[in-house]
């Protein structure tokens, strides 16, 4: 057998000692590159980068009631007044509303126009009022923008839910009356540079937003519901006189 030296390596003319050879060492084997097609690459980097944040905030108040005994002049019976509805609903805050449902107490509430950047838009809120005999709820049943083309559609990137539990008691010695707001928005993030950061670090700073703008709302919805109810009593008090 004839066999020779090449390079320090000893080769052999037999065949079947070099598949011995290859099968020994399988790293020498010689191996075609694999090329990935750029479909491939393509596909394998379509992952959505929409991801969703979640915020939240909350806030329990109560507040005294005028001590009244007298059943016309309770707060359950200042609801049932146009006057009661008007005050819930925070009417005077408003730049219009108008009753969409007389079965539900369904209301379309526009607030007034604000500035966004270079655009005009008016927050359009849909609520519903629920009054019973011992407390009141009041539903955010949508929310959305009007007037400019562009932020009309990102009204389809969130969607909030808010109720308001009113109770009250004016068998009390000292009546009163309690809100328990809740309000609740999830967020699309779809835009840079807030898509590349982790979700908590959208929700932490705005959870402390929507905390401080429910913190600031609620005692002065509080307080303007409270003047609203004792003009009424007055009101009545003045046509039960005259």
């Amino acid at each position: 057998m004839n066999t020779a030296i090449h390079n320090g390596w000893r080769a052999s003319e037999d065949p079947r000692k070099f598949l011995d050879l290859r099968r020994s060492f399988p790293n020498t084997i010689p191996r075609e590159r694999i090329l990935l097609g750029s479909h491939v690459r393509r596909a394998t980097m379509v992952i959505s980068s929409s991801k969703k944040a979640n915020l939240s905030a909350s806030r329990k108040q109560r507040i005294q009631l005028q001590s009244n005994r007298e059943k016309e002049l309770t707060f359950s019976e200042f609801l049932k007044h146009p006057s009661g509805m008007e005050a819930v609903i925070n009417a005077k805050a408003l730049q219009s509303y108008q009753l969409v449902d007389d079965d539900d107490n369904t209301y379309r509430c526009t607030l007034p126009t604000i500035q966004l950047m270079s655009f005009e838009v008016s927050p359009v809120l849909l609520l519903r009022v629920i009054p019973t005999q011992d407390d009141c709820t009041v539903e955010l049943l949508s929310c959305k923008f009007e007037g400019s083309e562009l932020l009309e559609n990102q009204s389809e990137m969130f969607s909030a839910v808010m109720t308001n539990c009113m109770t009250w008691n004016m068998e009390d010695p000292e009546p009163f009356l309690e809100v328990d707001v809740s309000l609740k928005v999830t967020l699309e993030i779809s835009t840079r540079p807030f898509t590349m950061l982790p979700v908590s670090a959208v929700e932490a700073p705005g959870n402390l937003v929507m905390q401080t703008l429910v913190d600031t709302l609620v005692p002065l919805m509080l307080q303007q519901l409270l003047k609203d109810y004792d003009e009424w009593i007055q009101k009545q008090q003045q046509n039960f006189l005259s």
